[in-house]
């Protein structure tokens, strides 16, 4: 404990300054060990932006580079930071869909990350602006002791990254190239709605949406008040409109969309490589 109260102190000293990030990290490898952390911030229609991380170069590209240029969107972590969310530190699998680990996010993108597990301490900030510091494990998944001790901890991250990234929401309108109005930079609602444009009809792509963030057809149907039968066959329809075959060919075509136009180098086909 009194190491913990040492390290406590220097990460109240490091508030402000350009070590907090990694003092915070350090900090919370006193109370347990994990492999890797990240810290997003989020603000409405801007695309994450990357705070702080601690991944090799090799896996930085898979973490960072590529998952703000579109995954983000069907995160969990994001999602809840688009809701009316309680702070606190959450496990992904308690705020993922019933068919997250199931769905084509999870085997598209997530799995490359190659993660036991992975939790992350969800603050909400001044002016709808919020910040997600994640902590990875590769190896082995958090113990339910694991969570209670960093849980423990949670008003000590809260209280110093709120004062720290107190001004985040100003950050992302000052960042170039970190803001913009084409599609990849909308809001994740948005991004769904003009999913499909001029062929979909507005109840496919609530489907479409709901499939691609990890729901069953049992759950889509129970969110959207329709039968599980009725939400299959707008999964047919969809797949026939869009001339595919397969959730995984249309979780490419929705991060193609994203990414259409020249905005960036990202395709279906990085994503889906091992």
């Amino acid at each position: 404990m009194k190491a913990l109260y040492e390290a406590t102190g220097t990460l109240i000293d490091a508030i402000g300054s350009e070590s907090f990030a990694q003092t915070l990290s350090d900090t919370l490898r006193q109370i347990t060990p994990f492999d890797y952390t990240v810290v997003f911030g989020y603000f409405g229609q801007a695309r994450p932006l990357d705070l702080y991380d601690d991944f090799p170069k090799n896996k930085r590209k898979v973490f960072v580079e590529d998952y703000q240029e579109g995954p983000y969107l069907l995160d969990p972590f994001y999602l809840v930071c688009e809701t009316d969310f309680v702070p606190g530190l959450h496990r992904i699998r308690d705020l993922a869909p019933d068919r997250f680990f199931q769905g084509e996010y999870y085997r598209s993108y997530y799995a490359r990350t190659g993660l036991a597990e992975e939790m992350g301490f969800v603050i909400r900030l001044p002016e709808s602006a919020s910040v997600v510091v994640s902590v990875m494990r590769e190896q082995k998944a958090f113990s339910a002791k694991d969570f209670r001790q960093l849980n423990e901890f949670w008003p000590i991250v809260q209280a110093t990254c709120k004062r720290h990234w107190d001004d985040l929401a100003n950050r992302f309108g000052s960042v170039e190239g970190e803001v913009a109005d084409d599609d990849l930079y909308q809001s994740v609602a948005l991004a769904f709605t003009n999913f499909g444009q001029g062929a979909l009809t507005p109840r496919e792509r609530q489907v479409v949406e709901y499939t691609l963030k990890g729901h069953s057809a049992d759950a889509v149907g129970r969110i959207l008040e329709i039968s599980p039968g009725t939400v299959r066959i707008h999964r047919r329809n969809v797949y026939s409109k869009l001339q595919i075959r397969s959730q995984g060919e249309l979780f490419s075509k929705f991060i193609d969309e994203l990414v259409s136009g020249g905005h960036s180098s990202l395709s279906s086909k990085s994503l889906n490589a091992n």
